[in-house]
């Protein structure tokens, strides 16, 4: 089959078009032929090598397309493996394109039990682009930060795919929300998804800034880490508040006033990407709520996931990048 080859870690020239084997039949598992895959930064990061992925390999976490056993349209669900311990995953957890052959090809062959129907109304696009993005913020925000309708969120970092997610279901299930950017178009396209409004990072003070956006200005409920700038959001959040973290693209220490951490009674919250148990609350709430599918920042053939690469991480894009196969 064609798919894009990873035979060496480096830039992004490394990912050259190429054939490999068919997946092998194995009890359990199936096969999925695919029409769109999407990218994640998690892909750059097997891509120089920091998962230790084997040579030659094919990345990619993201899929969606048609089970060839059946003939159904699917989502693939990246989580392999978590277990059945709901608060952590468990020690063989994996995601899809780490060791074993990921969504940069024609075909794929996961667990029967990381396949989920394609949503209704979704394009092919829209559909590769949900799960991991999907499935992290689900968790993130509902099963460990527990936002509710009335409630207040501030996303931090808005244009990649998590904070645009974290601002279509946030606003979709009633809570009101706001952005940090570095460009007040992004803002504004975030407001579009529904946030109420937003504050530039690069400005000094932008956590007192964002912190007067709140209800009363008491600060948020809720803060959505991405980044790592962990000072900066408990600042923005009201006594009581979370601090969901989720990622350190920024920074990967923090110092943090501890007398001013207990006696604002925080609570500091880690989490990952979440198991198919999460997946099935995201697709209920989808199915529940107005809410609107995966922005698409641009869309390159699978032959050109080198210039998808290069253009996620020149980074100013608002939304996911997508390979589409046929």
């Amino acid at each position: 089959m064609q798919a894009v080859v990873l035979r060496e870690f480096g830039s992004a020239e490394v990912l050259r078009p190429g054939v490999v084997p068919d997946p092998a039949a194995e009890p359990g598992w199936v096969t999925v032929r695919l029409e769109a895959a999407a990218l994640n930064w998690h892909d750059v990061l097997v891509r120089r090598g920091q998962y230790r992925s084997p040579l030659p390999h094919v990345l990619g976490a993201d899929g969606a397309g048609v089970r060839t056993d059946t003939g159904e349209d699917v989502v693939i669900v990246p989580s392999l493996w978590w277990g059945d311990d709901e608060s952590a995953p468990g020690a063989r957890f994996e995601i899809l394109g780490d060791h074993r052959p990921g969504t940069y090809a024609e075909l794929v062959r996961v667990p029967a039990d990381c396949l989920a129907p394609r949503p209704a109304g979704y394009s092919w696009a829209e559909a590769a682009a949900l799960p991991l993005v999907g499935l992290t913020t689900y968790r993130a925000l509902f099963t460990r930060a527990r936002l509710r309708a009335g409630e207040s969120l501030l996303v931090l970092g808005a244009g990649g795919g998590v904070a645009t997610t974290a601002v279509a279901l946030a606003s979709g299930v009633g809570a009101s929300v706001v952005v940090t950017s570095s460009s007040r178009v992004k803002i504004d396209q975030a407001r579009a998804l529904g946030a109420s409004g937003g504050v530039l990072y690069a400005e000094a003070g932008w956590e007192r800034a964002a912190k007067e956006l709140s209800p009363g200005g008491c600060g948020f409920d809720v803060v959505l880490d991405p980044v790592g700038a962990w000072p900066e959001a408990l600042a923005a959040l009201r006594p009581g508040g979370r601090l969901v973290v989720l990622g350190a693209s920024a920074a990967e220490h923090a110092r943090v006033d501890v007398r001013k951490f207990y006696f604002g009674q925080y609570s500091l919250l880690g989490t990952t990407m979440g198991s198919p148990r999460d997946f099935a609350g995201l697709l209920r709430l989808l199915d529940e709520h107005s809410i609107a599918p995966p922005v698409i920042d641009r869309a390159f053939p699978l032959a050109e996931a080198a210039a998808a690469h290069r253009h996620l991480e020149q980074g100013g894009g608002f939304g996911k990048v997508v390979l589409l196969h046929g």
